[in-house]
């Protein structure tokens, strides 16, 4: 049975793939979501009693852990969100994945966009006065920033059910030397999804991240949706991003049932 690994990005964690697991459960697809570390539990009791620690959680801890289920898998898929789209592209560029969804990713090698939300988002996350203390997630937050699309009573209800608090190292990370890869490599298959009402994640950079990827023997595509913010996994219409994913997937060679197919990344002509 082919395996999908699913990562969360910040401020979430894996209660937030409920629905696209049942889904791909669903289509044949043996589902995996780990936790980050330190982000294993009900999203409310992680926010009430943050884990001690969380402030001082790196990208590079974040990534081995990841890497070391998808190691124990043959080459299996991976979807990932916000910074676990980074976290995709890092592992399909070291050869682990069959095919990787990168969705409302933060971009690599420390990509940058001049819209207001990204930089007003990245500063308040990335502030480097505050030094190892967590960044404590808030309804309004939420609502203003992650769940901008949803109305005010949903955003509180998609609070409560899968907000969590989380370390502003792993932003300062991504824009650091763990964030790199090499963008001219070959590659398995990538999808890049962006949200066009996204405060964190604009869909030009999602664009731009698209753009930078060079081989022309490797499949790279992007897709954007119009109405989606940076909750675009769970909020309403989150079928067709889903739908839009799957339909990549096996489009390119990869099917429930089927294992991961047998290639390896292209040599450079």
């Amino acid at each position: 049975m082919t395996d999908i690994v699913f990562v969360h990005g910040m401020f979430q964690n894996p209660k937030s793939w409920e629905n696209w697991i049942r889904m791909f459960s669903d289509k044949g697809y043996n589902c995996h979501a780990p936790a980050w570390p330190l982000h294993e539990g009900d999203p409310r009791s992680l926010r009430d009693n943050p884990p001690p620690g969380l402030g001082e959680l790196r990208l590079k801890d974040v990534i081995a852990s990841i890497e070391a289920t998808v190691r124990g898998l043959d080459r299996p898929v991976m979807i990932g969100h916000s910074v676990g789209g980074l976290i995709t592209q890092i592992l399909l560029s070291r050869g682990a994945l069959s095919a990787g969804v990168a969705i409302d990713s933060v971009a690599p090698n420390a990509m940058v966009d001049f819209d207001w939300g990204f930089l007003k988002n990245s500063a308040i996350i990335a502030n480097p006065l505050k030094g190892d203390e967590p960044i404590y997630m808030d309804a309004k937050t939420f609502h203003g920033a992650f769940a901008n699309r949803l109305s005010e009573e949903e955003a509180a209800r998609a609070f409560e059910a899968t907000a969590t608090h989380d370390s502003r190292n792993i932003l300062r990370d991504c824009m650091g030397e763990d964030g790199r890869i090499d963008l001219d490599a070959p590659h398995a298959p990538l999808l890049l999804i962006g949200g066009e009402e996204d405060e964190i994640i604009p869909a030009h950079l999602t664009e731009k991240n698209h753009r930078a990827y060079k081989d022309e023997g490797s499949v790279a595509e992007f897709v954007s949706f119009p109405g989606r913010s940076h909750f675009i996994c769970n909020e309403p219409g989150w079928e067709e991003v889903a739908h839009t994913a799957l339909q990549f997937i096996e489009r390119n060679g990869v099917r429930a049932g089927s294992g991961a197919p047998s290639i390896e990344p292209m040599s450079p002509s």
